[in-house]
């Protein structure tokens, strides 16, 4: 009986505790990049008299999507029930239930298993960023409530379909109904061409900065875009949100092989070579455009790197990520300045970083993967797959976005109104600011000489009311 009970207990498949805890770490470092990181890099973008707004743009969204993706979103993003190859059935793990399982991503035996809900976090936390980054593109006059219930739509209609096609087996995956499988054939129940996609670059980037496009044409321009300059208020702000965001990352990119192995290892190396070189090439544009280079350059340039080795950071070599890196840097700086030619008012760039380097990332890594690359003598084959996906991505984001869109703008409406706007969204949305600079009575004052009396003559610290 007890050798029974041994042989029993040896079939059953057990947790990789070194994987599990891997797993876990990278989705709180993920998590950290939404709160504080982009809440940080973005609020310090803006002005004074908008940061808590913008700050909260991001908590809000982590909010209610993270309660959204465990009600249904886990379950329509990898289901097992897929519906047309588009979502998966929301039903069949709704609550999570039927989640007390263990997840084997490398489909061999004796190393990787976690359990589901492991894995649930992780992709939970990829949700609440991708809706956070739309926020950019409208800063300063969009209601607080519309936001959100844009949030919770566009979650539900463009991330999760999109994550299930991408990563969850429906069309732009390498499933053997997907575009990949029908356009250059399959095997064995697989594309013969597997799209590339190891983090996010159509799932996160490409679908946030379409999003955001999107948005700031039906929204439209803040008072004075293109007459009144209106700069970042507090730049340590936005280069501390965009360090934590370079630290955060690390779990985004490497935490997608799901085990700490060799894989995840040159993961890391990557991101961190692609992201200095895109700071690089950043700084090179300023410096041959504008004689200089900047603090908010070089912090956008981090991001832009970023966004650009997302998708390809599987599959290329450290030399390929710096080539990646250091293009998607220079593509970025000279992107950022079309919303001016253009006339669209993308507040904080969320399309010329995101959407731009996700594009190129995609694409990228067609033509820089070492096992299918183009310039590696792979044929031109992963390259057009890689089209294909962006283009989809777009079409598929576009749609969903311009609908939900339109159709808040003509129920809830997007726009605070005009004086609020010019006074500041933090007081009309949240009655709050973020910073009292002028002098206040109590002991300190008073040790200080600024009683009541001073506290009506003393003059207004510069920047108050920017």
């Amino acid at each position: 009986m007890t050798a029974l009970h041994t042989l029993a207990a040896a079939d059953e498949p057990t947790i990789d505790l070194a994987s599990t805890g891997f797993v876990i770490i990278c989705a709180s470092l993920v998590l950290l990049m939404t709160v504080p990181g982009l809440a940080l890099f973005y609020g310090g973008m803006n002005r004074a008299k908008s940061v808590l707004n913008m700050m909260m743009m991001s908590f809000g969204a982590a909010g209610l999507v993270g309660v959204l993706y465990v009600l249904f979103g886990y379950s329509m993003s990898f289901g097992p029930s897929d519906i047309g190859g588009i979502f998966a059935n929301p039903f069949d793990k709704l609550g999570l239930k039927d989640t007390a399982v263990l997840v084997n991503p490398f489909g061999y035996e004796g190393y990787g298993n976690i359990p589901e809900l492991a894995f649930v976090g992780f992709q939970l936390t990829f949700a609440i960023i991708t809706v956070a980054l739309i926020s950019g593109a409208i800063a300063d006059r969009v209601k607080f409530s519309t936001w959100l219930v844009f949030s919770g739509l566009w979650v539900t209609l463009a991330y999760f379909p999109i994550a299930h096609m991408v990563w969850g087996g429906g069309l732009l995956s390498a499933s053997e109904s997907g575009l990949s499988a029908r356009i250059f054939g399959s095997t064995d129940g697989a594309a013969d061409v597997v799209p590339i996609d190891f983090a996010g670059g159509t799932v996160v980037h490409i679908n946030a900065g379409m999003a955001g496009l999107v948005l700031a044409l039906i929204v439209g321009k803040r008072l004075g875009f293109g007459k009144t300059i209106m700069r970042p208020h507090n730049v340590p702000l936005v280069m501390i949100g965009a360090g934590l965001l370079w630290f955060g990352w690390f779990g985004f990119n490497a935490g997608s092989e799901l085990a700490p192995d060799e894989t995840a290892a040159m993961v890391w190396v990557n991101t961190v070579v692609a992201t200095c070189a895109a700071m690089l090439g950043w700084l090179l544009v300023e410096k041959i455009r504008d004689g200089h280079g900047t603090s908010i350059g070089a912090a956008s340039g981090v991001v832009a790197g970023l966004v650009a080795i997302t998708p390809a950071c599987g599959a290329l070599s450290p030399i390929g990520s710096i080539i990646l890196g250091l293009i998607a840097g220079g593509l970025c700086a000279l992107a950022v300045g079309l919303k001016y030619r253009f006339g669209y008012d993308d507040s904080l760039d969320v399309v010329g970083v995101h959407l731009v380097a996700g594009l190129w990332g995609t694409i990228g890594a067609g033509l820089l993967s070492t096992a299918t690359g183009l310039f590696y003598g792979g044929g031109v084959q992963q390259t057009v797959i890689q089209i294909v996906i962006a283009l989809a991505s777009l079409l598929i984001c576009g749609i969903v976005t311009a609908a939900l869109g339109f159709a808040l703008k003509a129920t809830m409406g997007w726009r605070i109104n005009e004086d609020d706007e010019t006074a500041g969204i933090d007081q009309s949305e949240h009655a709050e600011t973020a910073y009292d600079l002028s002098p206040r009575g109590g002991r300190m004052a008073g040790a200080l000489g600024l009683g009541s009396h001073a506290r009506e003559e003393a003059p207004i610290a510069e920047g108050a009311n920017a």
